[in-house]
């Protein structure tokens, strides 16, 4: 029987809401693009921009996307009760803009040559699931 109680003594896990309408965007082909500026609050759009934009070889352009969709996710996570530290599970879909963009974010930090904002983004992302970075960085 469960009690509720986390007994590790931290927060409990933080799950954001799923964007069902951005994921239908996406899936009927909407680019990226269309998706971010018909729903700029979500973080998954801003995520695929970035990550094409380093695939293209274009960090700093990369790094404003990354920028605002980690920002918009730390609104999100706000908003579902995260206090600023605590799990952010990647097995939980919806988490998986967020840390997509976090993760371009410590890409592009890195390819500019920013190095405590790429550790930075490199020990969040730890933070938030410790499986997240062998699933989203090189």
């Amino acid at each position: 029987m469960s009690t509720g109680t986390n007994l590790l003594g931290g927060p409990p896990p933080t799950h954001l809401p799923a964007h069902p309408e951005v994921d239908a965007a996406l899936a009927a082909g909407t680019g990226a693009e269309g998706v971010a500026a018909a729903h700029p609050a979500a973080s998954l759009p801003w995520a695929l921009l970035a990550e094409a934009a380093l695939g293209e070889g274009r960090a700093v352009t990369a790094y404003a996307f990354a920028r605002t969709g980690y920002h918009r996710g730390l609104d999100a996570l706000r908003r579902a009760g995260w206090r600023g530290h605590g799990p952010v599970p990647w097995s939980h879909e919806p988490n998986r803009g967020f840390l997509r963009a976090l993760a371009a974010l410590q890409r592009a930090a890195e390819a500019i040559g920013e190095a405590p904002e790429a550790q930075r983004c490199r020990e969040f992302l730890r933070d938030c699931d410790p499986a997240a970075p062998a699933e989203l960085l090189p």
